[in-house]
């Protein structure tokens, strides 16, 4: 679904990101692990056609990201809160984006439902601005946005982060029950969650890619090894 080629970013003489080559099928739960810099943010960004490369390029069903806007149909995402509307109530975005995919203001309730226990009574009807909100429930509204439309592939950067224990379990239950036709990539600090919920994970280290693994029971032991060196 995704292929990556020569794909390379920098600032003046700083390079960020240089992948040769990476390729992601369809269906596919795929997990980016690395130190703070390592280049996640980066990764996604170019993926999402937010920045621009130096050189390469990313396809998404053989589309350049960059000169086609076809993909964006069909993929849903939330890197951090400026994918928000700030001045918005959660219903108010909620309803926003819900309008961008057709759906009516019956069909946002319904599809809202579905978030009850994620949302644990934090997000809706509590009279708030997003902006107003906690990082941890601000990142809640952005995942339960990024998923509407039923997007084919999902990007989601350190969707574990600032959220609680309990909504911590109910995020990875809401990713698991996902359609294993969806193609769903994450990046997160937290290597347990992302090896329970990831099949493929890969670590980036100064914008490089170092390891690619496909994973099992040892991967948790490996990459706290790798990290812990």
């Amino acid at each position: 679904m995704i292929t990556i080629q020569n794909l390379c970013k920098q600032y003046g003489h700083n390079v960020v990101l240089d992948i040769p080559e990476l390729a992601i099928p369809a269906g596919q739960r795929f997990g980016l692990v690395g130190n703070n810099g390592a280049g996640k943010t980066t990764l996604f960004s170019l993926l999402l056609d937010l920045i621009r490369p130096v050189r390469g390029a990313v396809f998404i069903e053989e589309k350049n990201v960059g000169e086609s806007s076809e993909w964006k149909s069909f993929t849903g995402s939330f890197l951090d809160d400026s994918f928000l509307i700030g001045f918005l109530s959660p219903e108010e975005y909620f309803q926003f984006v819900g309008k961008l995919y057709g759906m009516n203001t019956s069909d946002v309730s319904e599809y809202l439902n579905r978030f009850e226990a994620f949302f644990n009574g934090e997000i809706l009807d509590r009279g708030k601005y997003v902006r107003d909100m906690s990082k941890g429930n601000q990142k809640k509204v952005g995942i339960a946005a990024a998923l509407m439309g039923a997007p084919r592939l999902v990007v989601l950067d350190e969707p574990f982060a600032n959220l609680d224990p309990s909504s911590q379990i109910r995020l990875k239950n809401i990713i698991r029950e996902l359609g294993r036709d969806k193609t769903i990539l994450i990046s997160s600090h937290d290597l347990a969650h992302v090896t329970e919920v990831c099949e493929r994970i890969v670590v980036l280290e100064k914008g490089k890619l170092i390891r690619d693994i496909h994973a099992n029971r040892d991967t948790l032991r490996e990459l706290e090894a790798y990290f812990s060196a």
